[in-house]
């Protein structure tokens, strides 16, 4: 990501993350002249401690040197998570010199990891990388999604694939729901890589061609490890309850492992059980 782009990132955020606070909840009057929601920006400068001035060029993604204590403040202001915390500084403070050549690593699925997700016979497992390319699936998941292996890889990326693929559409029956847990994972990992300009062309691409992304990419969260609920609509199974844990996998490379567990007190369990049953005969 160039300068530019990380600018006009952190101002976006600044921004979306201001709009989501009730100026009551801080001790504000609501008033009758508030244009937008959420909080003014010198209302954010009160609350953290620092000029509005200062704020506004921080805001408006101007190239202002800042230190990690005034951003905790900002941060605190803005009552950020930890992975918001991390994505505000990650954007704010400019990279150390060296930085910016990323080293890209093969990534690889372990023997013990492999072994740990086919064992996972009626939660669908799918494991990915730092860009979201698909590395790896269980047997659930091919019956519950996509036949993976029918798919070119190169194409294999699940950001991609929720956009493009009609099955995925029609299978989440809260599908912007769907997309947006995946899309909070994507956003901790784009402040993570900040200087990776991978990541830029990949966003640029997906506004380009899905107008919807743009709009959900915008609103989304940014959390390395959501927990959803996700609510399918099978072509043979009919309706399916599923808890979608998503975390990362120990070690040097960013290794995803998304499972999919089956929502107890539903039929969810027992219909996998069914579509494993019919494939094996």
């Amino acid at each position: 990501m160039n300068q530019q782009a990380r600018l006009q990132a952190l101002s976006i955020f600044l921004k979306t993350q201001r709009a989501k606070i009730q100026p009551e909840s801080v001790h504000f009057p609501i008033g009758t002249r508030r244009r937008t929601p959420g909080l003014r920006r010198e209302e954010v400068a009160q609350l953290a401690g620092v000029s509005p001035t200062w704020y506004t060029w921080l805001e408006q993604g101007r190239d202002i040197k800042v230190s990690t204590s005034v951003l905790d403040a900002v941060a605190t202001a803005l009552r950020l998570t930890v992975d918001e915390r991390k994505y505000l500084y990650s954007l704010a403070i400019e990279a150390t010199p060296g930085t910016s050549v990323i080293k890209e690593e093969l990534a690889e699925i372990s023997p013990s990891l492999q072994k740990i997700m086919q064992e996972l016979r009626f939660c669908p497992t799918i494991i990915t990388d730092r860009k979201f390319q698909i590395i790896g699936w269980n047997n659930a998941a091919s019956l519950v999604f996509l036949n993976f292996d029918l798919i070119p890889v190169e194409q294999r990326n699940m950001i991609h694939l929720l956009f493009t693929r009609k099955e995925l559409r029609k299978l989440a029956l809260n599908w912007e729901h769907f997309v947006s847990g995946y899309l909070s994972i994507f956003r901790s990992y784009y402040g993570k890589y900040v200087e990776d300009d991978w990541y830029e062309r990949f966003i640029e691409e997906m506004k380009a061609n899905h107008p919807q992304f743009n709009l959900l990419w915008e609103q989304s969260q940014v959390s390395s490890a959501p927990e959803v609920l996700l609510q399918f609509r099978h072509a043979k199974m009919g309706k399916m309850l599923f808890h979608l844990t998503s975390f990362q996998v120990h070690g040097n490379s960013d290794i995803r492992c998304s499972v999919y567990t089956p929502a107890p007190n539903s039929s969810t369990e027992a219909k996998l059980s069914r579509l494993i049953e019919l494939k094996s005969n």
